[in-house]
C-alpha cells in the first residue's frame, strides 16, 4: 500500500503520526510511503531519519495526499486540506466527528474511509488509541490549571499544593476514566484538595481504593456538582461518551457559584465539551473569560508535550496502521472487529451509531 504522512496544520500540533521506526516497520512489510518535509521534525525526528527508514521525502501537503492510498495523520483534516482527499482514500486519525458538522460533511462529500482512533476498541471494549493521549491531557489539565490560577495569568492567585498554614486549592474533576484518573493523580500529587467524581458506582469504588487519601469520590449529579463549585478553584472535565458529543455538566448560570479566578479546563472540548461556555481554543491563545471565571479549552493539549505525545500515540497506533496496511481496511476490520468500531464514514455514508444520532442521519454498515 501508498502511504502517505502529511505535516500537521492545525495551530501548535506539533506530533506526528508515525516515527521513523513506524516507517521502518512498514517499508519492511513491502509499503511505500512518503513523507512531507519535516512532518516530524518539531517531534524530534528529521527528514533525514525518515529518509534512511526508507520513505521518500515529497515537499507539500498536496503531494503527500496524491501519491497516498492511506494517510495517517493525528488530528483531523483541517478546511484547507478538504479538497485533497479524494474517493477511495483511506484516513486515519483523530476525527471527533460529534463536534464538527462541517468535517463530517467535507468527509462525506470527499467519498473516503475515515477511521476514527477515539472510536476504535480492544477485546475488553476500551479505547486503546485515545487512552495514551488521554493519559497526557489528564496529567498535563493539572499543569495548565495550576499555571492560569496564578493572578499573572488572570487567575485569583492559588498554589495549588498550598503551604504549611494555608490550605491547599480545591480541585473538582469531572469524570472518573482515563483523563480523571490522571488528573486526580497529577493534583493529589501537587497536594491538592481533589475531589473526583463519576456516575458509575463501581468505578468510584475502585477509584477510592487506587486514589490518595486526600481524593474524595463524589457521585455526579447536577445537585452535587453545584454543592462542590462553591469551594472549587480549579474544575477539569473529563467526560467522554465514545464518537457521542459531550454533555454540559456545568451551565452558564453555575459559573456563578465560583469565586473570580476560578479555572475550568475542558479536556473534553474535542467532543464539543462538557462546560456549556466552552468554545475551542488554541496553544497560543489558550483562555478566555466569562463571568470573571479562566476557561482553558485547548482542543490539541498533547501537542504541547509532542516528543512525549507522539512516542506515546504512536506505539499504540503503528499495529493498527500495519493491519490495514497489510489487509486493506475491509479485511482488517473483518479480521478485529475492535478496528471496525473505528469506521466513521465510507463512500459518503455515516457508519457510526454515535457520529449519526448526534446528527440525526441515518447509519449504514460499512
Amino acid at each position: 500500500m501508498i502511504i502517505g504522512l502529511p505535516k500537521e496544520i492545525k495551530n501548535n500540533e506539533n506530533r506526528v503520526a508515525l516515527t521513523p521506526g513506524g516507517v521502518r516497520e512498514l517499508v519492511k512489510r513491502g509499503h511505500r510511503l512518503y513523507v512531507q518535509h519535516t512532518a516530524g521534525e518539531n517531534s524530534g525526528f528529521p527528514d533525514a531519519d525518515y529518509e534512511a527508514a526508507g520513505a521518500a521525502i515529497l515537499p507539500s501537503v498536496g503531494d503527500v495526499y496524491a501519491k497516498a492510498e492511506m494517510i495517517v495523520k493525528v488530528k483531523e483534516p483541517v478546511p484547507e486540506e478538504y479538497p485533497l482527499v479524494r474517493r477511495g482514500q483511506i484516513l486515519f486519525t483523530y476525527f471527533h466527528f460529534a463536534s464538527e458538522k462541517r468535517l463530517l460533511e467535507a468527509m462525506l462529500q470527499s467519498g473516503a474511509t475515515c477511521i476514527a482512533y477515539e472510536t476504535v476498541e480492544d477485546r475488553e471494549h476500551r479505547l486503546p488509541l485515545l487512552i495514551p493521549m488521554s493519559e497526557v491531557a489528564g496529567r498535563m489539565s493539572i499543569q495548565e490549571g495550576a499555571r492560569f490560577l496564578e493572578k499573572p495569568q488572570g487567575g485569583k492567585g492559588i498554589l495549588l499544593g498550598g503551604v504549611p498554614g494555608v490550605k491547599p486549592a480545591g480541585v473538582l474533576v469531572l469524570g472518573g476514566g482515563v483523563v480523571g484518573y490522571n488528573a486526580a493523580v497529577v493534583a493529589a500529587g501537587y497536594g491538592a484538595d481533589v475531589t473526583i467524581a463519576d456516575t458509575s458506582l463501581p468505578r468510584l469504588r475502585y477509584l477510592s481504593e487506587v486514589l490518595p487519601a486526600n481524593v474524595n469520590t463524589l457521585y455526579s449529579s447536577p445537585h452535587h456538582i453545584e454543592a462542590e463549585l462553591p469551594r472549587t478553584d480549579l474544575v477539569i472535565g473529563a467526560v467522554l461518551i465514545a464518537g457521542a458529543k459531550t454533555p454540559h455538566l456545568i451551565t452558564r448560570e453555575m459559573l456563578k457559584l465560583l469565586r473570580r479566578g476560578s479555572v475550568l479546563v475542558d479536556v473534553a472540548i474535542d467532543q464539543g465539551g462538557c462546560f456549556e461556555t466552552s468554545r475551542p481554543t488554541t496553544h497560543t491563545d489558550p483562555v478566555y473569560e466569562i463571568d470573571g471565571i479562566i476557561h482553558y479549552c485547548v482542543a490539541n493539549i498533547p501537542g504541547a508535550v509532542a516528543q512525549t505525545s507522539t512516542l506515546a500515540l504512536t506505539n499504540a497506533t503503528l499495529s493498527y496502521a500495519i493491519q490495514l496496511a497489510d489487509r486493506g481496511w475491509k479485511a482488517a476490520c473483518e479480521a478485529d472487529p475492535g478496528l471496525g468500531k473505528g469506521v466513521n464514514v465510507v463512500d459518503g455514508k455515516v457508519t457510526h451509531p454515535a457520529v449519526a444520532a448526534t446528527f440525526g442521519l441515518p447509519c449504514e454498515k460499512p
